[in-house]
């Protein structure tokens, strides 16, 4: 019976597993919330939290959440920063048009319409944006660019997590009564849930064309210090591009070693 409770509990266990990944979800939550009480560094905040989730999923899931959240922001921080600056400014614009528009009498209450769909528009770029973000490099237009690509590749995954991001956070806001609650969810583990949950339904997608990782999720250099992409020479040497050979090229092997 002892022996069945420590194997349970142990780390390699799947309830071990399961309760490393809450563990790292609710300390990543809680540096998100400190770092982005004020307002204007919530974007850079966000990045380094998506960072933290994209490590923990590319590695073995076992990492020191402070020291990744500190690494994702200071890596992301400029980017992500002006990004967040941009989409509140254009936020801020859109929403003042709208109740212009709602309180204008005439053809002129139609122009709500556009600006709703900007500001639809403008939440999916931004919900794909920070994991494209953290996961590539490149310029923002062209990361924007990727954004819409993964956002319309498959269009049942945007519709996912355009309700889970956006709907709790709604639910929070138009339930006063239940307010204190719904705060302490989201301080407690709400924003890191939901972080969790956007790379694992992202990172399928990705992953064709990201750098291939080690078991604690750092990337894997050549001889030249650059990253290994899949599919890769080195990465077939490395033993990672195995199952991507085809049955002829397996034969030939054989035959190279007179089997």
């Amino acid at each position: 019976m002892r022996e069945w409770i420590n194997g349970f509990l142990s780390n390699e266990s799947s309830f071990g597993k399961l309760m490393t990944k809450c563990g790292i979800i609710i300390g990543a939550n809680l540096l998100f919330v400190i770092a982005a009480l004020p307002l204007v560094t919530m974007g850079p905040a966000w990045a380094a939290l998506c960072h933290v989730m994209m490590k923990t999923l590319r590695g073995d899931g076992v990492l020191n959440p402070v020291r990744e959240f500190f690494r994702g922001l200071c890596a992301n921080f400029k980017a992500a920063f002006l990004v967040w600056i941009a989409a509140l400014a254009m936020g801020a614009v859109l929403y003042l048009d709208v109740r212009f528009c709602y309180q204008a009498s005439g053809w002129i209450g139609a122009f709500r319409y556009p600006a709703i769909a900007l500001g639809i528009a403008e939440m999916i770029v931004l919900i794909y944006l920070y994991p494209v973000l953290v996961s590539f490099e490149g310029k923002i237009g062209a990361l924007i660019g990727h954004s819409l690509y993964f956002a319309f590749h498959k269009p049942w995954k945007m519709a996912i997590l355009l309700f889970f991001n956006v709907f709790p956070m709604y639910l929070t806001f138009t339930d006063p009564q239940d307010m204190p609650l719904y705060a302490f969810l989201w301080a407690f583990f709400g924003f890191g849930a939901i972080a969790m949950l956007n790379m694992r339904l992202l990172l399928p997608e990705f992953l064709p064309y990201l750098p291939v990782v080690d078991s604690a999720g750092d990337f894997i250099l050549d001889e030249h210090g650059e990253k290994i992409r899949p599919g890769s020479e080195e990465d077939t040497e490395n033993g990672r591009g195995e199952e991507e050979k085809t049955e002829k090229e397996i034969l030939k092997e054989m035959e190279k070693l007179g089997m």
